[in-house]
């Protein structure tokens, strides 16, 4: 069983080939994030919280993802200014930060991941050329959130594992549906080939979400991430 899909972001600083192997690896301490006090969430229609920050790292990608379509049913060009992000809504508007050096960069979400759990943002190639990360390949960000829904608000659920086996992932999926329902599988078609990531539960709001993860993790030893839940999104076309 393997926990994300990974894949080639950069050359030099790619992460590691394959799918890492879920409940082996130490989990990644969690990236930070400013959020104020607010009401009412859970509904994706509230404008995003005044000062919504998160810090952690970035990487990006382009090939063979460009021309393939994105998350959120678009065709994904790596030459525009875009972004994948595992729980902030799509049409969200972005400015990253590089920490490096100071530049920065507007971008739209339009994409889920990446699925590493030490990255926090996957950038379209002409995103990180503004930025100066190409080189490098994954860069300590800055993400301030400037228009867009609320990114802690809507509905998650829990990624616990991916498989290239659809008979393992179908068996995870009906022991957790049973004790955690609702589990359901999620087909991916990856640079490694294809992947079924199994997902669990249905929750409001992202806090919640991250305190069902610790259950999970708890209970059950997954080293698991929230993903935003996106109902009628087109499947398949995450980063990683």
């Amino acid at each position: 069983m393997a926990g994300c899909a990974a894949r080639h972001t950069a050359a030099g600083s790619a992460p590691p080939p394959g799918e890492p192997s879920a409940g082996l690896a130490p989990p990644a301490p969690a990236a930070g994030k400013t959020v104020p006090p607010r009401s009412a969430r859970g509904r994706t229609e509230e404008p995003a919280p005044l000062g919504y920050s998160e810090e952690g790292n970035a990487s990006w990608y382009g090939v063979p993802f460009h021309g393939r379509r994105a998350s959120n049913g678009e065709i994904y060009d790596m030459n525009k200014l875009t972004a994948a992000h595992r729980t902030m809504a799509f049409n969200t508007m972005v400015r990253v930060t590089n920490l490096s050096n100071g530049k920065t960069v507007v971008v739209r979400i339009t994409d889920r991941g990446p699925f590493v759990e030490n990255r926090i943002i996957d950038l379209s190639r002409a995103a990180a050329q503004a930025i100066e990360s190409i080189g490098p390949g994954v860069v300590p960000v800055r993400l301030e959130v400037i228009s867009g829904g609320d990114p802690t608000g809507g509905f998650f659920t829990v990624q616990v594992g991916a498989f290239k086996d659809l008979g393992n992932a179908q068996r995870l999926r009906d022991r957790l549906n049973a004790l955690y329902p609702p589990a359901f599988i999620q087909q991916v078609q990856l640079e490694e080939g294809t992947f079924y990531r199994v997902r669990v539960g249905k929750v409001s709001g992202e806090q919640s979400a991250e305190r069902f993860a610790d259950q999970l993790k708890s209970k059950e030893g997954f080293h698991s991430m929230v993903v935003r839940l996106d109902e009628g999104a087109a499947t398949g076309g995450e980063s990683q």
